[in-house]
């Protein structure tokens, strides 16, 4: 078991210096990624291939030192389990068929291997991890792995996936049922096999009305947490709803989340007045702040970090570290965050 400094904080400490770890920092920026992405060939590949997805996991603790290592996985392995097909389309992001727009979910045969498979990753890494670093699940949250499954792909506005929603409610909330039954399952799977700690992602909240954010959202985030913690009350939660903007104090409150995400079109401020006092919070540096690099760089994270100075906050960006980042922008946030010289 661990007692690092990040779990400490999700758990509502402060400390003077504060814990660091970057979405997607298990990937394409860093060279010993792409070296290993080479040699095993598809995104797939790598992650259910227990000894590589470890390895890909522990490659930015070892560079970085970071107080958080993310499993690396994707956040459809949920529906890959349920049994759509997933693929990865070079250039064009990932693919899921047939898609619930032209099926039925009742014609799905779930493949409970795929779960397996990065349980076994979890394994491996937790074997690794020195007690220092807070090791950390996820999944991703009903309404954005919804969106993916019925649509068959991401979309900038969710406009049709939205009008289905509308349109088909009962059949829609089957399908939010189904993923919040399986995210728990899967949430406890990883738990069980040794995270301290997991993350909720929710990419797509941002393209919902008040009204279907709450529906959504938040009800569905509500009965994850609930669920999860009766079987583990220990393990922290992180949610995280890009794009969510004004209704976060609601999220905050009504899903009952350790800890609350910020994405970088959120003003730190603003969230830092607007959100309950104790609540910790993680975020929210622009990702091409980061790839920027300089002053930019500086200016920004100097700001974050004083923004939240009166309560627990973990350092991260806003949403993935993008693959064009400069490694030493890396190591020169560190040295900021940490106060090293």
């Amino acid at each position: 078991m661990t007692d690092s400094l990040l779990l400490k904080t999700i758990r509502g400490e402060s400390a003077a210096v504060r814990p660091i770890w970057l979405m997607r920092q298990a990937g394409r920026y860093l060279p010993e990624y792409r070296a290993l992405r080479a040699e095993k060939g598809g995104f797939l590949d790598l992650v259910y291939d227990a000894d590589a997805a470890a390895e890909v996991t522990l490659q930015p603790i070892r560079r970085f030192g970071f107080d958080g290592a993310i499993l690396f996985s994707d956040i459809l392995i949920i529906p890959h389990a349920m049994g759509q097909n997933l693929e990865f389309l070079a250039g064009e992001g990932p693919r899921l068929s047939p898609r619930l727009l032209d099926s039925q979910l009742n014609a799905l045969e779930a493949v409970p291997e795929h779960l397996e498979a990065v349980y076994r990753t979890v394994t491996r890494v937790a074997g690794e991890l020195s007690p220092e670093t807070c090791f950390l699940g996820f999944a991703g949250s009903p309404w954005t792995v919804a969106t993916y499954m019925v649509n068959g792909e991401g979309s900038r506005d969710q406009a049709a996936v939205r009008q289905y929603a509308y349109m088909n409610e009962a059949a829609f909330g089957e399908l939010i049922q189904r993923i919040i039954d399986l995210s728990v399952e899967y949430l406890s799977g990883q738990i069980k096999a040794g995270v301290h700690a997991v993350q909720l992602f929710d990419s797509w909240a941002g393209s919902l009305s008040p009204a279907q954010f709450e529906k959504w959202v938040i009800a569905p985030n509500a009965e994850i947490v609930s669920k999860l913690r009766a079987l583990h009350p220990d393990t922290p939660i992180i949610g995280f709803p890009k794009g969510a903007g004004e209704k976060l104090p609601a999220y905050a409150r009504e899903t009952g989340v350790d800890a609350l995400g910020l994405d970088e079109t959120i003003d730190a401020r603003w969230a830092a007045a607007n959100l309950p006092k104790d609540l910790p919070v993680q975020g929210n540096l622009d990702p091409l702040a980061l790839m920027a690099g300089g002053g930019a760089l500086e200016q920004a994270a100097l700001e974050i970090l004083d923004i939240f100075a009166d309560r627990p906050h973990i350092f991260n960006l806003g949403h993935g570290i993008l693959q064009h980042t400069p490694i030493a922008h890396v190591e020169k946030l560190l040295t900021l965050v940490r106060g090293d010289t």
